[in-house]
């Protein structure tokens, strides 16, 4: 599934191919996404500017003029590209935005977990996000807000890395990429870190992402930026996905464990428990 790093990719990637254009009009598919698409969306679509492409969490959202909000969430194998008009359209494209530029915005999801969904206004958005329960950006945590959350818990902290509610947009890579920076076990609970270890994490999860960021994030399966462009990250990763060959640091063998229902990866000797 596309992490934050991905999203970010994408919003930057369409920044400036979509700000500024009119959407002329609107093509559905016949199968349905997560959230089906409704018949009157495609007339308030229809004329409408794009002022800019923002993202919370995991999701990516265009501003359009009339206060109106189209907001994407990719699902796992969702793709959100701009593309010429007369490029051959591959299958699974389930929504197609002509621009007036001789331009088509595609929205492409082998599984269907994607979803598109129409906000008529600013109000109705933050309600939708308040009503998730999504946390603050990772960005934008602060030490108190963080310790306090970890105090609380009892959970893994692959757990609490993995709760939407707690902080916002980091995914199965990133929460083992992140406890591997901090060199803090995942299996640790919350409430069993000092102050100083909770800053440590807090600030390795910013670090990681800046630098998957930079590299356009991880193509792992489907996964393409907004320019259908590839990401490189997973080309460095230092745990996730490598059981069993040796820790970049100490070189130990990297380690695997089933925690909160995902695959977790970590060094014995790095990440002490």
């Amino acid at each position: 599934m596309p992490e934050l790093p991905e999203v970010e990719t994408v919003v930057r990637d369409l920044q400036p191919e979509l700000v500024g254009c009119r959407i002329v009009t609107l093509q559905v598919g016949r199968k349905k996404l997560r959230t089906p698409w409704r018949t009157a969306w495609s007339g308030l679509l229809a004329e409408r500017t794009i002022h800019a492409v923002g993202r919370r969490g995991k999701w990516i959202i265009l501003e359009l003029d009339g206060g109106q909000y189209l907001v994407f969430h990719l699902g796992m194998t969702g793709q959100l590209t701009v593309t010429p008009s007369v490029a051959v359209r591959q299958d699974h494209t389930h929504l197609v935005f002509d621009l007036d530029n001789d331009q088509q915005l595609r929205f492409r999801d082998i599984r269907r977990f994607g979803s598109a969904t129409l906000f008529a206004c600013r109000t109705d958005l933050d309600t939708f996000f308040v009503r998730s329960g999504l946390g603050p950006e990772p960005f934008d945590l602060s030490a108190d807000y963080w310790a306090k959350c970890l105090a609380a818990t009892t959970r893994s902290l692959k757990a609490v890395l993995l709760d939407q509610r707690v902080v916002a947009g980091v995914g199965n890579i990133y929460a083992d990429e992140s406890l591997f920076e901090a060199r803090l076990h995942p299996m640790r609970r919350g409430c069993d870190l000092s102050k100083k270890e909770a800053d440590r994490l807090r600030r390795a999860i910013a670090t990681v992402l800046c630098r998957a960021i930079e590299r356009r994030g991880s193509s792992i399966r489907n996964y393409v930026g907004g320019s259908g462009l590839q990401g490189e990250y997973q080309n460095e990763f230092r745990v996730y996905g490598r059981t069993g060959e040796p820790c970049p640091r100490c070189r130990t063998a990297i380690a695997r464990l089933r925690l909160a229902g995902r695959s977790t990866h970590y060094c014995p000797c790095c990440q002490r428990s």
